[in-house]
């Protein structure tokens, strides 16, 4: 088989609140701290990479990976509406600069997932207004960097709320508990808004929000493009493989056309698509099939199956027509040798679809660190470095090693038994 593109991006991905520590300011950190939350526990000072970015970028570069997708919080850049922190943008133009001068390739995602307390206390992405302000705030931010990112993401994942809706997978809470107040209203009171409007913005699951987040892709798109024409812009979506198990053909299609074709058709405007994938969904008549337990699966509870990236990537490309950069593939596991295991199968399947046709700029694996994974708190391990959760200190697991030798051969290697190995 053929080497990867040149030029072809290998890295890691992490999100701010779930890294930084301490996004005070968002509504994520607000919900994690209302009675009966669904979260399992606060982030607290997650992994904090907000004061110990350049170790994170040192182990990427030291491992031989070339590109950094991390993102910008909105919270901290404008913690008031209309008040933005020149010192919090400057924080992360150092992030950038930091990553060109260990020869890594930035790739900056506006939003992932949260929103500043403000926003969330008026509607979130349900407010009308709510485009207009994320515009406002992407210009900001491309103004201030100056030049120095080329790659941005817009928002992550915003067909992902229409994916837990539509499978009947969303749980909005914790245990129901008649004594207890509703965490939807405490997280109004909270961020001083009123019940019925304050959201916490992830998921987005109502028409008018997830119509505001297409036009806020769109605007941010056109803003990026105007203050920076050669910059590369997308968004990444969560594209899990669909298949149809008996008698769950149309059930399937109904959820391509709900959750996945709408958001790709946007994406043909696009310089690329990212690709979010972990696992495949298996449809019956009547919704997703529960797949049946292994020592591989997940701790998460997914399938393992590899094959999820190839056929993902090939129906995004061929939907859109446009470059496919993958933001997000990885698994939750305790065994690095299974996680080795498990990305060497599926960039196999990636390098198949590069084969067949499929124009594909990169590979960023999820996640660079053992990390707050939202509501399961620390108790997944997607990483491919641990981290001390009292000292913070950063361990790289054999597989950072493992996919820095693939980065550096450009893919080969997959194929023999040092491509196995992460030792």
């Amino acid at each position: 088989m053929p080497a990867f593109p040149d030029s072809f991006l290998w890295g890691a991905a992490t999100s701010g609140h779930q890294v930084e520590g301490n996004n005070t300011a968002s509504d994520v950190w607000a919900m994690e701290h209302v009675p009966n939350s669904a979260f399992h526990e606060p982030s607290g000072d997650a992994c904090d990479s907000y004061h110990r970015y350049p170790d994170d970028i040192d182990l990427l570069a030291d491992a031989g990976l070339n590109a950094y997708r991390f993102s910008v919080e909105w919270s901290r850049v404008e913690p008031e509406k209309g008040r933005f922190s020149r010192a919090e943008l400057d924080h992360y133009l150092r992030m950038a600069a930091t990553c060109h001068a260990r020869g890594l390739t930035p790739v900056v995602t506006l939003s992932h997932f949260t929103v500043p307390a403000w926003f969330a206390r008026d509607g979130a992405w349900n407010q009308p207004e709510a485009p207009d302000l994320f515009e406002r705030y992407c210009r900001q931010v491309v103004t201030h960097f100056a030049g120095e990112v080329t790659w941005w993401i817009t928002l992550n994942e915003p067909n992902v709320g229409a994916l837990l809706a539509s499978t009947g997978l969303l749980a909005y809470g914790g245990p129901a508990d008649a004594a207890r107040e509703d965490p939807a209203e405490a997280f109004a009171r909270r961020v001083g808004g009123e019940a019925g409007t304050a959201t916490v913005a992830l998921p987005v699951t109502t028409p008018e929000g997830i119509a505001n987040l297409c036009q806020a892709h769109r605007r941010a798109r056109t803003a990026v493009k105007e203050l920076q024409p050669k910059a590369r812009v997308g968004w990444s979506l969560t594209l899990q493989d669909f298949q149809a198990g008996e008698g769950g053909e149309q059930r399937t299609a109904e959820m391509l056309r709900q959750i996945v074709e709408p958001f790709l058709e946007l994406s043909k405007d696009d310089d690329f698509v990212g690709v979010q994938t972990y696992t495949r969904m298996v449809f019956g008549p009547d919704g997703p099939i529960k797949q049946l337990r292994t020592e591989r699966t997940f701790q998460t509870g997914w399938e393992y199956y590899p094959q999820a990236l190839g056929n993902a990537v090939r129906l995004a490309a061929g939907f859109t027509g446009v470059p496919v950069l993958v933001t997000e593939h990885g698994i939750a596991t305790a065994d690095d040798d299974l996680r080795i295991t498990y990305t060497r199968e599926a960039l196999t399947g990636l390098r198949e679809a590069i084969a067949d046709g499929a124009d594909v700029l990169g590979y960023l694996h999820w996640t660079l660190l053992d990390n707050w994974e939202w509501h399961a708190g620390h108790a997944m391990t997607f990483g491919l470095a641990g981290v001390d959760r009292e000292t913070f200190e950063r361990t790289p697991k054999p597989s950072l090693h493992w996919l820095g030798k693939v980065a550096a051969a450009n893919g080969a290697g997959l194929d023999t038994d040092e491509g196995v190995r992460g030792r």
